[in-house]
C-alpha cells in the first residue's frame, strides 16, 4: 500500500478537547444569541438566568444545570472504525464543564441589553479573541495602561472561579463599548487554562493577539481564507 492509500484509509483525529469545548458552546450560543435579538422569550429567559452564574463556580448554580447540555461531552469521540473510540476521563469532563459554564454565563453577562451580537467568531481579518478585544478598549495610537493591568490580572489569576471573576469586569467594559468577543474560543482557553502549563499557554495568546490586533497585515493576507483556528488568540 502506497503512503497516499495509507492516509486516504486512516480514519480521521480524534477531536481535541478543547475544540470540542469551543465547538459546543457555539452550538448553545448560536441559537440564544438570534433569539435575544429577536426578543424572543425562551431566549430572554435562558439569558437572564445564565447571568446569574456569571463570575460563580458550575457547582454554585444548579439552576443552570439542566441549562447548560453538556451531553455531547459525554459522547465518545469516534473516528470511522470501531475502535477509535476515547471517552473524556473525569478529570477532562469536569474541566470541559467548568470552562463551557464560565464561557456561556460571561457571554450571558457580555450580551445583556446589547441590541448587537456579542458573541462573533474570530478570523484573520476581524479578530475577537480576548487580547485584539481588549486592545480595542484602547486608543489606537497608545496603550491604557488601567486597562492593560486588568488583563494581564486576570492571567494570574490563581484558580477559575477567580479568573472567571475577573473577565467579567473585562467583559464589562467590552460590553459598554459593544466590542464583541469569540465565546467559542475562548471556552476552548478556558479549558486549557485549567492544565498544569496551560495558564502560560493561553496567557501567551492573549498577549499575542493583544499586540497583533493594530499590526498592519501583508498584503497577501487579503486573498488567504480567514483562519477561523481557536487556538489562533
Amino acid at each position: 500500500m502506497t503512503t497516499t492509500q495509507a492516509s486516504a484509509s486512516a480514519p480521521p483525529a480524534a477531536v481535541p478537547v478543547h475544540q470540542r469545548v469551543a465547538e459546543l458552546a457555539a452550538t448553545h450560543i448560536g441559537p440564544w444569541q438570534e433569539g435575544y435579538l429577536s426578543d424572543r422569550s425562551h431566549a430572554v429567559a435562558a439569558l437572564a438566568r445564565l447571568r446569574r452564574g456569571a463570575g460563580r463556580g458550575a457547582g454554585e448554580t444548579p439552576d443552570l444545570w439542566n441549562l447548560i447540555d453538556t451531553d455531547a461531552l459525554h459522547t465518545p469521540a469516534t473516528g470511522t472504525t470501531a475502535t477509535d473510540t476515547r471517552t473524556l476521563g473525569e478529570q477532562q469532563l469536569v474541566r470541559a464543564e467548568n470552562a463551557l459554564h464560565a464561557a456561556l454565563t460571561l457571554w450571558a453577562f457580555h450580551q445583556q441589553s446589547r441590541g448587537a451580537p456579542m458573541h462573533r467568531r474570530h478570523t484573520r481579518e476581524r479578530p475577537a479573541g480576548l487580547g485584539a478585544a481588549v486592545r480595542q478598549l484602547m486608543p489606537a495610537d497608545g496603550i491604557d495602561e488601567p486597562v492593560r493591568k486588568r488583563l494581564v490580572r486576570a492571567g494570574t489569576a490563581p484558580d477559575l472561579v477567580n479568573l472567571t471573576q475577573r473577565l467579567r469586569d473585562i467583559v464589562a467594559l467590552l460590553r459598554r463599548q459593544d466590542i464583541p468577543l469569540d465565546y467559542a474560543l475562548l471556552a476552548g482557553q478556558l479549558y486549557c487554562w485549567q492544565w498544569p502549563d496551560g495558564p502560560a499557554a493561553v496567557r501567551r495568546r492573549w498577549g499575542r493577539s493583544f499586540h497583533e490586533q493594530y499590526r498592519p497585515r501583508p498584503a497577501s493576507d487579503e486573498t488567504t481564507t480567514p483562519d477561523t483556528d481557536k487556538d489562533a488568540s
